[in-house]
């Protein structure tokens, strides 16, 4: 019983020990790659380029860092200061507000976007409670449809095959490389195009993006120099919610993997047991060895008894 209880403690202190020490080392990792981007990017402006700025604006340090702000504010909101005109890119409009309503229910959350008004945020409360699990629920159904077209395309090729075993591991291989294709592979070449990013921005904006990290640093839409097609947000909320959806499906297959594994590993015990119990039987048949085996079970009895564990005493 203390042996079982020692194990019971001893696990979940490994987990918490494998959880932290994870931790640890990604933070040395990102510290080692990331520091010094850092520092050169905080590098604080001259004193000469800010009495420059000084002279030519004929503003006040006071004023002068608040109008800085205020353009700061203005390029977040999406107005476009450039070419002397101002344009507003047009976050709330229809197609911006349902991109920021995906991004809501499948709690991506940005953080480029987020409403300002008081009737704004306090409808934003009730409408994630209602579409967070309405979206989870969604999630799940398509990812076991795909799930079971994956199973019913497994066992028409196991037919064909005469090898379902074969066939589930090369439809899995099918499902996972396909989704890799149409989520992972293929969305960038549409944000190099569109986005004027590189391929591997595209592929760090869908991954943090299916995953629901959501880190706000790369966002669709945000250039207010960039002309954006309608349909561009639209397309874009789709794939998420299907990529989403697909990997659903992967944890679904990997739940399926690792019940098999136990029941693999259930079924190699039982088989072992019973294994075990057949040679016990035929041994206790065979006439060659029923004097040794009553043998041994009298020197059992013997030692098992109180009179036998008590010391003789010489008369």
């Amino acid at each position: 019983m203390p042996r079982c209880s020692c194990r019971s403690v001893a696990a979940p202190l490994l987990l918490a020990l494998l959880y932290v020490s994870l931790l640890m080392a990604g933070a040395g990792v990102f510290w080692a790659l990331e520091s010094e981007t850092e520092e050169e990017r905080a590098q604080p402006i001259s004193r000469d380029q800010w009495d420059q700025l000084l002279n030519r604006s004929g503003m006040e340090p006071p004023q002068l860092e608040a109008f800085i702000r205020d353009i700061i504010e203005a390029y977040k909101t999406g107005i476009n200061l450039q070419q002397n005109a101002t344009t507003l890119l047009g976050k709330w409009k229809f197609a911006g507000s349902f991109f920021f309503c995906v991004t809501v229910v499948t709690t991506i959350g940005y953080g480029n976007l987020s409403p300002s008004t008081t009737g704004g945020q306090i409808f934003c409360i009730f409408y994630a409670l209602v579409g967070i699990p309405l979206n989870l629920i969604l999630l799940n159904r398509i990812g076991q449809w795909m799930s079971n077209w994956v199973h019913r395309c497994s066992n028409v090729l196991g037919k064909k095959l005469s090898r379902p075993k074969t066939a589930k591991v090369l439809t899995s291989l099918c499902a996972l490389g396909l989704g890799l294709l149409l989520f992972f592979f293929l969305p960038p070449l549409m944000f190099t195009s569109i986005e004027d990013w590189n391929y591997s921005e595209g592929i760090y904006y869908a991954f943090i993006t299916l995953s629901t990290i959501g880190f706000g640093d790369y966002v669709i839409g945000m250039n207010p120099a960039q002309d954006y097609p309608p349909w561009y947000k639209n397309v874009v909320a789709l794939w998420i919610l299907f990529g989403m959806a697909w990997l659903a499906l992967l944890i679904n297959l990997c739940i399926g993997f690792l019940e098999n594994c136990g029941d693999i590993c259930q079924c190699c015990r039982t088989g072992a047991k019973k294994e075990t119990e057949q040679d016990l039987s035929d041994a206790s048949q065979d006439s060659n060895l029923q004097p040794v085996l009553k043998e041994t079970t009298e020197k059992v009895e013997m030692f098992s008894s109180g009179d036998s564990m008590k010391p003789e005493i010489a008369d």
